[in-house]
């Protein structure tokens, strides 16, 4: 079967996903309102001018061109986009968050059951050999039933400054709240890990710094206009120069050289400051759920980390298991009679996969294509596995704004009266 795919939004996420299917299969559609990214995409995968398009009506007013369709758009467009597509009849490969709204959410997943199509969401993280080792050793119960998890989302200084201050996702009526947009990949894995639904959730955290009154004096409003920005290690210059032609500064402009980057950063709210943004998304915050079947965890993001990475720690009857996903390195621990006796410890080195997010990239097309080509639909990341973590990440942001504990079976009842009524 010779698959043939579209693209909705030719950005960093759409093209990663775009150039791996492009290797088996054929791109005949791009949709993206910025030019330039439209035209890479087209010549990339040439792509012919009449299928290129600014906006989605264009598209779909041709109908069903095509057997799937990449929806990486952004967070606030994907349900519209998504329920036409699956009117046209259309499976879809959709990037997370699958929307901002819980009711979005599970509208999606009944029309897509409704209409027997597959849609799979872009939890990447299931697909890592990091992640599946850490779920093998759990399900092999060689350390008893999980009892309880710490699990941190180091987002790194400079990727909080780059999309969660300055970019796209730095204000939750834009886009999405930041444990939603972030983070509802670590409460898939959570849920995933201990394999059950949340039943209680709270959730505390705030916008504590990059506001205005922690702007360094003399700074201005634009990083290359700013007498302070030799001393502030979120000048535009110093994030974006000494890494084009990588990301983060591949966002910002398709022209990498220095002149290009520095011309980009005189306009854009990449070269504004930190400080001086109109931002509202947590740059901090922790979550405490409880799991139906008794499971506890907290998780803890953070732009307040050096580097981009997850580690986390189970704890089991007996033993425990603890994961660092940068250095790709798991310790296994039996626990010990006492404290003088020697520890009984394994080191796993889950295997390497080329690829972003560990592996986790190349893992998720792999299975999208390979659901595409059958009749059957058996996908570790289906939008009817994927909507409990959407769920919880709804319920951790409610939490943290009412102050409240938010019990996830009276939202789904409350959520469902209102998706059928």
């Amino acid at each position: 079967m010779d698959l043939k795919l579209a693209l909705i939004g030719a950005g960093q996420r759409g093209m990663i996903y775009s150039r791996h299917a492009y290797q088996s299969t054929e791109i005949v559609a791009v949709v993206e309102p910025d030019a330039s990214r439209r035209k890479v995409a087209a010549d990339e995968f040439q792509i012919p001018l009449e299928k290129q398009f600014e906006t989605v009506d264009e598209f779909f007013q041709l109908g069903k061109i095509c057997d799937a369709i990449i929806i990486s758009s952004m967070d606030r467009d994907h349900y519209a986009q998504t329920m036409e597509a699956l009117d046209l009849g259309y499976d879809i490969l959709l990037e997370k968050p699958i929307s901002p709204s819980p009711e979005e959410c599970l509208r999606i997943q009944l029309k897509a059951n409704e209409k027997g199509r597959k849609v799979i969401v872009c939890h990447v993280l299931r697909y890592t050999h990091f992640f599946a080792e850490i779920k093998k050793i759990i399900e092999s119960g060689e350390l008893g039933k999980v009892i309880t998890i710490q699990h941190n989302e180091n987002i790194g200084n400079f990727h909080m400054a780059h999309s969660f201050v300055r970019g796209n996702w730095r204000r939750s009526d834009l886009a999405s709240p930041i444990i939603m947009q972030k983070s509802c990949h670590d409460m898939d894995i959570l849920a995933w890990l201990v394999d059950s639904g949340a039943k209680r959730i709270s959730s505390y955290g705030s916008l504590t710094y990059f506001k205005e009154e922690n702007a360094p004096a003399g700074s201005a409003e634009r990083c290359l206009d700013c007498q302070a920005a030799a001393d502030c290690r979120f000048d535009a210059k110093k994030a974006y120069v000494p890494v084009r032609g990588q990301w983060p500064a591949t966002v910002i402009s398709m022209d990498q050289t220095e002149e290009g980057l520095l011309e980009e950063l005189k306009t854009s709210p990449y070269g504004r400051c930190v400080y001086r943004m109109d931002n509202d998304v947590c740059d901090h915050q922790v979550t405490l759920i409880e799991f139906k079947n008794g499971v506890t965890a907290t998780f803890n993001l953070s732009g307040f980390t050096n580097k981009m990475h997850r580690t986390l720690k189970i704890m089991c009857e007996h033993g425990e298991i603890r994961g660092d996903d940068h250095s790709n390195i798991i310790e296994v621990t039996r626990f010990n009679s006492n404290m003088a006796e020697a520890s009984q410890q394994t080191i796993i080195r889950p295997a390497a996969v080329s690829g972003g997010h560990n592996g986790g990239d190349t893992g998720l097309m792999i299975d999208f294509l390979e659901n595409l080509e059958t009749t059957d639909f058996n996908s570790r990341s289906s939008i009817d596995l994927s909507v409990e973590s959407h769920l919880m990440a709804y319920a951790a942001e409610e939490a943290r704004v009412t102050g409240t504990i938010i019990d996830l079976d009276h939202l789904r009842e409350q959520l469902q009266d209102g998706v059928t009524a």
